[in-house]
């Protein structure tokens, strides 16, 4: 009986050909060179070596330590890759010449799969927004004024995405509860996750040029999940009047895999109904291609599920993320990353936060070690999600997980 391939995955594989995220990854036996990979099952397909050893004209694109030479390629390219990619992993007359070159996961080092030009995050949940506005104004609306109107966000710090598996240190920075006399300085005491889904810019914009909701798919190459770590203490005491700065910049986490938005076709979704009226700029309501995404994301802390937001109830849809980020003739470039903000559902086990989860800290969760509210030192955090794949399948999400360590003294 032949020995079984690696590429004779068991029915149902969420990393199947249907897949193939691409991520960068290194060897123990040539850790200082980075390389293209593909997923497929368990293994990750050296892809640069699969072009060179079939004479693809795409390992110019392949064969290199980044994916940003891919991502820059354009739409066409991107297809065409992933044609070719799809042919190499399914046809047996290519198995002698990809066999050789698949490593098992457990085997390579992941790394971050592209250089961040820039990193935006945005917050498109309706039912996160609305629960963080009855925590901190009960008494008053819980959307702001503009919430409706337009994608509300944040221009980030690219410098601090890491890729999963890394550490977050806990931050440090100054926190000033309600009824304290004057601030104090110390490592924070609300550290929180926000489970988020990341979207990967490839093509550049010119600047003063708006990328229209039409021109989505010719800019954004595939998605990511994202945890944007959050010190709540030191957010709550900064962020009147500008927003989100030391409280976020200090780590966010990526997987270490970008799912290419052509693999997510079988998971698209009109969004929920609007009850607003939306500029012209913003309203989908003419597109022809629905711009929801019915992904089920997990969150795990310490092993144990403690929610399960659901993207498919987001309010604002990323290509209406990318239009309004452009709009004032702001310009993309390629590794452009920006974030969907929590993703939240109505229900309370759908809460993408600990700050929602625990209502800012005033209702702890139960888990097996006891009640919780906020990160402690040593705790790990991960997330996973699924799609809807073509006839039946499942399309997986790589993950993103970290362990939170000590502030530094």
């Amino acid at each position: 009986m032949p020995e079984q391939s690696p590429l004779d995955l068991l029915e149902g594989d969420p990393f199947g050909p249907h897949n193939l995220p691409y991520g960068v990854f290194s060897t123990a036996d040539s850790p200082d060179r980075r390389r293209v990979g593909v997923r497929i099952g368990e293994y990750v397909l050296d892809a640069g070596a699969a072009a060179l050893a079939l004479g693809s004209p795409y390992a110019k694109l392949l064969d290199r330590p980044s994916l940003n030479p891919l991502l820059a390629a354009g739409r066409t390219a991107w297809r065409d890759v992933r044609r070719a990619l799809t042919a190499w992993v399914t046809v047996p007359a290519h198995r002698p010449d990809i066999e050789p070159l698949l490593h098992t996961l457990p085997s390579v080092t992941l790394h971050l799969p592209y250089e961040v030009a820039d990193y935006v995050d945005f917050y498109a949940s309706e039912h996160h927004a609305t629960n963080v506005g009855k925590i901190f104004r009960p008494d008053g609306d819980a959307l702001t004024p503009n919430w409706k109107h337009l994608p509300i966000g944040y221009h980030g710090r690219s410098g601090t995405v890491v890729a999963s598996g890394a550490e977050v240190v806990r931050p440090s920075g100054q926190r000033k509860a309600p009824s304290d006399p004057a601030p104090v300085f110390g490592p924070s005491v609300k550290l929180d996750i926000e489970a988020e889904v990341g979207f990967v810019v490839g093509v550049p914009s010119e600047q003063g040029r708006p990328v229209p909701l039409s021109a989505f798919r010719d800019h954004v190459f595939g998605v990511q999940l994202l945890n944007d770590w959050s010190a709540r203490d030191l957010q709550a005491w900064e962020y009147v009047p500008l927003g989100p700065f030391l409280g976020k910049s200090f780590a966010t986490s990526v997987s270490a895999w970008v799912t290419p938005l052509e693999a997510l076709d079988a998971a698209r979704v009109a969004p929920p109904a609007r009850d607003f009226e939306l500029l012209p700029y913003l309203d989908d309501s003419g597109e022809d291609d629905p711009g929801g995404l019915d992904l089920h994301l997990t969150v795990d802390l310490n092993g144990e599920t403690v929610s399960a937001p659901p993207f498919s109830t987001m309010y604002w849809t990323a290509a209406q993320m990318l239009a309004h980020m452009t709009v004032n003739g702001a310009s993309l470039r390629t590794g452009d990353l920006y974030g969907s903000g929590t993703v939240s559902g109505p229900a309370q086990e759908q809460r993408g936060s600990l700050l929602e989860l625990t209502w800012n800290g005033t209702e702890p969760i139960g888990l097996p070690s006891g009640k919780r509210t906020f990160l402690e030192d040593g705790d790990v955090v991960t997330m996973t999600a699924w799609a809807p794949g073509p006839d039946g399948t499942k399309v997986g999400l790589g993950e993103v997980t970290g362990r939170i360590a000590p502030a530094v003294s």
